[in-house]
């Protein structure tokens, strides 16, 4: 039969891309990790891992069984929950994702204290933009999401749990320093640093551009970026004016790095939600976390 702690080190190989990697996280050393992986694949009766190139990759056996390798754990770790739960205590693993700026902003200091009422838990975030996230929950990688932006799924469940502002920004020697707006016209004419497409970063903007009668594809879009640090350093280079989430530069504008300019006549606000799949009832643990992000609407 299929052992789950086998499965355990085939997922994190699998997602890791590397043996040596996983048996550091594991705790593990690279023999023990092999000889797991060694029996699997005599058990499956197939190759798993190609070991070709540098870089591990799956092999199409490797594919199938990551699929339903995945499924048993998360239901292993779902019905010890569901267990504790019933006895009156939580414990367990929960993995969320995030895209960047709840990510990097939001959720630290909740993680922190919703920890500090469930010490027996552990919390796993994982950050990338928001079309990725929402990929990984639909493919049960991830329990729940927090994300800037809405894409249409008839399987995802959206709820509001923050508000946030997008604000125009520029670095010192910008000819828009000193000027303390803009207009619609203005904007259109200057070089913007932009966060890659598929981030909710970017589907807000465009979202609030269109609803101000401005077409984003009018905008002069000097470089695409693919993270919040990325956007604010090619700013401060001077690629370009960007916007951000006001959240993301305080510390920056307090120290003179960074101005805010404001657009004339228009704020361009945004919503954080969390974000789940109807199709999947939510653990024990997983319940207790979405409702206790949504009472506090940080």
């Amino acid at each position: 039969m299929l052992d789950t702690h086998r499965l355990k080190i085939f997922l994190k190989i699998a997602e890791l891309k590397s043996f040596s990697r996983a048996a550091n996280e594991l705790y593990l050393t690279q023999p023990t990790v092999s000889q797991h992986i060694a029996a699997l694949e005599q058990f499956v009766g197939l190759p798993l891992f190609d070991r070709a190139d540098r870089d591990i990759t799956l092999t199409k056996a490797g594919e199938l069984l990551y699929t339903y390798a995945r499924q048993i754990i998360t239901l292993q770790e779902e019905a010890v929950q569901a267990l504790d739960h019933f006895k009156g205590r939580k414990s367990g693993n929960l993995v969320i994702g995030a895209s960047t700026i709840p990510g990097e902003y939001v959720l630290p200091p909740l993680l922190g204290d919703f920890k500090k009422l469930y010490p027996d838990i552990h919390i796993t975030m994982r950050i990338a933009d928001t079309a990725v996230i929402v990929q990984e929950l639909l493919s049960r990688n991830l329990e729940l999401g927090i994300v800037g932006g809405r894409i249409k799924d008839e399987h995802l469940q959206y709820a509001k749990c923050a508000d946030d502002e997008q604000v125009l920004i520029v670095p010192r020697r910008h000819r828009w320093w000193g000027k303390k707006e803009v207009t619609l016209e203005e904007l259109a004419r200057e070089p913007l640093v932009m966060r890659e497409k598929g981030s909710g970063s970017r589907m807000s903007m465009e979202i609030n551009l269109r609803e101000a009668g401005m077409n984003p594809g009018q905008l002069l879009v000097s470089a695409e970026m693919g993270s919040t640090a990325a956007l604010k350093h090619a700013v401060r280079s001077g690629v370009g004016a960007a916007f951000i989430s006001r959240r993301a530069v305080v510390d920056e504008v307090a120290h003179g790095l960074l101005r805010v300019i404001t657009v004339a006549g228009h704020t361009f606000a945004r919503v954080f939600y969390v974000v789940s799949d109807r199709k999947r009832a939510l653990s024990p643990l997983g319940k207790a976390f979405r409702d206790y992000v949504l009472k506090l609407k940080a």
